[in-house]
């Protein structure tokens, strides 16, 4: 392929606002799941990956039967009921999340119907390392509509 030298530099000083938009997984704390609910406010179902602005209340709080949920099983080695046993609310008091879910493929393949807002959805996920920058959330495990989908790899 022998791009023109305009498009090249033009390529060239677009990539670093995209790259400073997504985050890596380095970034977020495996250590520390953070449980979320709340309502779908905008949603973005696109590649590298789906995502949805989601409201939680000032009231949040961790379910009861949150280490009973159902835990599908996926294709990699993910330890689904210590994880949500683990899971914990967000110390910062952000009304509003940036939800990272999976990419259209795997959303695909766990036959996850796209979500709409105003959808309610609850997800169990990691935020950024002592949950400094923005509220950003990467889905480990996504419910609604009272399935379960686990987005880390695809279903077994």
């Amino acid at each position: 392929m022998n791009l023109p030298r305009r498009h090249l530099l033009l390529a060239a000083s677009v990539w670093p606002l995209g790259a400073q938009a997504h985050h890596g997984w380095s970034s977020f704390d495996p250590d520390r799941p953070i449980y979320l609910e709340g309502t779908a406010r905008k949603v973005r179902w696109q590649n590298p990956h789906a995502e949805l602005s989601l409201e939680v209340a000032a009231s949040l709080k961790l379910p009861p039967d949150l280490a009973q949920r159902p835990v599908p099983a996926q294709t990699a080695p993910v330890d689904g009921r210590a994880l949500l046993a683990k899971a914990v609310l967000p110390t910062r008091k952000d009304r509003l999340w940036e939800v990272e879910l999976a990419p259209l493929t795997r959303m695909q393949a766990w036959q996850v119907q796209e979500i709409r807002p105003g959808a309610l959805v609850s997800v169990v996920g990691f935020t950024l390392r002592e949950e400094k920058g923005d509220p950003v959330l990467r889905a480990e495990y996504l419910y609604v509509d009272g399935k379960a989908y686990g987005l880390r790899s695809s279903p077994a």
